[in-house]
C-alpha cells in the first residue's frame, strides 16, 4: 500500500519507551565495524529530487548493486530529468578499500512511473532490477533483438536482467509474467542466485494454488504469484508459476521474496491466518493482513511447498512476512508493523502498545522442518520505527533496518536514547552463537539528520554491510554538507572487522612410480572464507626442483586479505621405478 509521510509518497512501504538495558555483544577481537564509504548516485546535482537511491540495495562478493527507484531519466542521459519515477541502478565496485562507481542502469524502455531498481539483486555478473510499474503488453522472457515495447498494461511490470563482461554491463534480457495483466506489478520484488531468478507479482490475480496451476483466471484479485526463471545458455525460460497453498484475494502473495541454493521463500503480507507458528491451519482467517511466509524447494526441475510459516505471536495488521532474507538454512523475516513495546531477544510477555514499532523474526531448518529460532526487537523501541524494513542474514549474523528511528546519534553504538532526529533511521546489527541471538552493534550514518530513513533497507554478505536511506538529501560526497538535493538518496557500507582464518582442504594424497626428481600435478585445494574465497591467497611449499625419492609432506597454506591463514597437508609418494 502506499503511506504518505510529510507531502512524500513512500510507495511499497507497509503501514517514549525507556531505554532497554540490554548490553551490545562485541564481535571477535580485531577492529571494529565501520562506515567504510558513502555513496551517492553518479548524477546527483540540485535537479535530482526524489531519487530515492537506496530503495533497493544487494552485495556479492566485491560488487554492489543500489536501486534508485524516483531517478527520472526518459533516455537514458544521466542528467536528463524528464519522466519521473522512471528509476535507475548504478553499480559500483570494491577497489582496494574503496567502493567505485562502475555503471548506470537503466532499461531499453525507460517510462515515467516504472520504478525500475524498485527492487535490485545480483549473483556474480548477473543483476536483475525490478520495475513493478512497468506497462508493456508483453508475456515471457524476451532477449536482445527481440525486447518488447508499448504502454497498454498499466503497472503490469517486468523484470531486467543485466551481466557483465570484462566490466562493461549489457541488458541480457527482460522478464514478463507469462500471464501478464495490469496491476499485476510483476516485479515487485526480485532475487538471483546463479542461473535461477524467482520474480514476485504482488497483483496477479489466479485463484490457483501450489505449483503451475492455471494462470488463466483472475478469481482471486491480488493474491499475487512468484514466477521461477531458469537461464540455460543465456537463454532465460519460465521454469515454475508459484502460488501460496491457500490463496486468496488480496494477500498479496509475492512482495518478498528470498533465495538460497533450491529454496525459495516467499511472502504474503496480507494473509488473514491468525495461527501461529509452522504449518498451522491455512484455513484460519481470524487476523487480517497479519501475513505469512510460504517456502518452496526444488529437486531437479521439480517445486514443492515446503512450509507455512507464521509468526509466534500472529495479530491483525502486522503484516508478517513483506522482508525476507534467505541463507542457507536461516530464514529471517521483517514485520515493520508489529506492535509489541517489548526490546531485545525473545523478550516475555509484551502488549501492542506501540504502533509500527516492528520486530523480526529468524526461523531454521532441520531437515525438512522449520522452526522459529528468535523473535527480535530492537534495543530502544519506539512506535512507528518500522523495524524489520529491511532484513539481512548471512551466516550467524543478522542485519536490521528501521528507516524511522530518531537517534540523533551519528556512527557506531552511539546514544540509542535521544530523539533529536525525528526519522533519520538506524540499522541493528545481531549475532548468532550457539543457537542464541544477541544485539552486536547499533548502527546510524556518518551525517544523520532528521527525515533521512537510514535502514530502508539493507544488504549483508560476508564482512561488508550495506544501508540505504532514501530521503538522505545531500549532493554527494564531494559537498557533505549541503542538502539541496533533496529526497536524492544515499547508501552506506560498513565493514566488519575479519578475524577468522579461511578454511581449507589440501588435494588428496599422491602416489606414484617415476624418476626423480619427479614433477608431480599436486591438484587443486579446496578454499572458503568468510569474505569470499577469491580474496584468498593459496600456496604451497612442494619443492621447486621436483620430488625426491620416498614421502614428502607437502604444507598448503590459505591467507586472506586481513592476514588470517590456514594450513592443510598433502602427502606425495615417489616410488623407485622397478623396485
Amino acid at each position: 500500500m502506499d503511506k504518505r509521510y510529510r507531502n512524500r509518497w513512500v510507495p511499497g512501504l507497509f503501514g517514549c519507551a525507556a531505554l532497554a538495558t540490554l548490553a551490545l555483544v562485541a564481535l571477535p577481537a580485531g577492529a571494529q565495524v565501520a562506515q567504510v564509504d558513502y555513496l551517492k548516485a553518479s548524477n546527483v546535482d540540485t535537479t535530482e529530487f526524489g531519487d530515492w537511491l537506496g530503495y533497493a540495495v544487494a552485495i556479492s562478493g566485491d560488487t554492489m548493486v543500489v536501486g534508485a527507484s524516483g531517478e527520472a531519466s526518459g533516455t537514458g542521459a544521466p542528467l536528463d530529468n524528464s519522466a519521473d519515477n522512471a528509476g535507475a541502478a548504478y553499480v559500483y565496485v570494491k577497489n582496494g578499500g574503496d567502493w567505485q562507481f562502475e555503471a548506470y542502469l537503466k532499461p531499453h524502455n525507460p517510462g515515467s512511473g516504472d520504478q525500475f531498481g524498485y527492487s535490485v539483486d545480483i549473483s556474480g555478473d548477473t543483476i536483475v532490477v525490478g520495475a513493478l510499474q512497468e506497462d508493456t503488453a508483453a508475456q515471457g522472457a524476451f532477449h536482445a533483438g527481440g525486447f518488447p515495447n508499448g504502454n497498454t498494461d498499466h503497472a503490469s511490470g517486468a523484470a531486467y536482467v543485466f551481466v557483465r563482461d570484462n566490466g562493461a554491463w549489457t541488458q541480457q534480457a527482460m522478464l514478463k509474467a507469462t500471464n501478464s495483466d495490469g496491476g499485476h506489478y510483476f516485479g515487485a520484488d526480485v532475487v538471483i542466485e546463479g542461473d535461477t531468478i524467482v520474480v514476485g507479482a504482488r497483483g496477479e490475480s489466479s485463484d490457483s494454488t501450489g505449483v503451475n496451476g492455471s494462470q488463466e483466471n483472475a478469481g482471486a484479485g491480488g493474491s499475487g504469484a512468484a514466477f521461477v526463471f531458469v537461464r540455460n545458455a543465456g537463454i532465460w525460460a519460465l521454469e515454475a508459476y508459484l502460488k501460496a497453498s491457500n490463496t486468496e484475494s488480496g494477500d498479496n502473495f509475492g512482495r518478498g521474496l528470498a533465495l538460497s541454493g533450491d529454496t525459495v521463500a516467499v511472502g504474503a503480507f496480507s494473509e488473514d491466518g491468525g495461527t501461529t507458528g509452522v504449518n498451522g491451519d491455512q484455513s484460519d482467517n481470524s487476523a487480517e493482513r497479519a501475513g505469512a511466509v510460504y517456502v518452496f524447494v526444488r529437486n531437479g526441475t521439480t517445486w514443492t511447498q515446503q512450509a507455512y510459516i507464521k509468526a509466534s505471536n500472529t495479530d491483525p495488521g502486522d503484516q508478517f512476512g513483506g522482508f525476507l532474507s534467505l541463507h542457507n538454512d536461516t530464514l529471517a523475516v521483517g514485520t515493520t508493523e508489529e506492535k509489541s513495546a517489548l526490546t531485545g531477544i525473545n523478550p516475555p510477555g509484551g502488549n501492542n502498545s506501540f504502533n509500527d514499532a516492528g520486530a523480526a523474526y529468524v526461523f531454521v531448518r532441520d531437515g525438512t522442518t522449520w522452526a522459529q529460532q528468535a523473535y527480535i526487537k530492537a534495543s530502544n523501541t519506539h512506535p512507528n520505527d518500522l523495524f524489520g524494513a529491511g532484513v539481512a542474514v548471512y551466516g550467524d549474523l543478522l542485519l536490521v533496518g528501521a528507516p524511522r528511528e530518531d537517534s540523533s546519534a551519528t556512527g557506531i553504538d552511539g546514544d540509542q536514547s535521544s530523539a533529536a532526529a525525528m526519522d533519520s533511521g538506524a540499522a541493528y546489527l545481531f549475532e548468532r552463537s550457539a543457537g542464541t541471538w544477541s544485539q552486536a552493534h547499533y548502527l546510524k550514518a556518518s551525517n544523520t539528520l532528521a527525515g533521512d530513513w537510514f535502514g530502508y533497507q539493507v544488504a549483508l554478505e560476508g564482512l561488508t554491510m550495506a544501508v540505504g536511506a532514501i530521503y538522505e538529501d545531500r549532493v554527494g560526497p564531494g559537498d557533505s554538507s549541503a542538502t539541496t538535493a533533496e529526497d536524492s538518496g544515499a547508501a552506506y557500507v560498513f565493514a566488519l572487522p575479519d578475524t577468522e582464518a579461511p578454511t581449507i582442504t589440501a588435494p588428496p594424497d599422491i602416489t606414484e612410480t617415476a624418476t626423480a626428481p619427479a614433477v608431480i600435478d599436486l591438484g587443486t585445494p579446496t578454499v572458503d572464507d568468510n569474505a569470499g574465497a577469491a580474496g584468498v591467497t593459496v600456496g604451497n611449499d612442494a619443492p621447486p626442483g621436483g620430488f625426491p625419492y620416498g614421502v614428502t609432506t607437502v604444507t598448503w597454506t590459505a591467507t586472506d586479505g586481513a592476514g588470517n591463514s590456514a594450513t592443510d597437508t598433502q602427502s606425495v609418494t615417489v616410488n623407485i621405478p622397478g623396485c
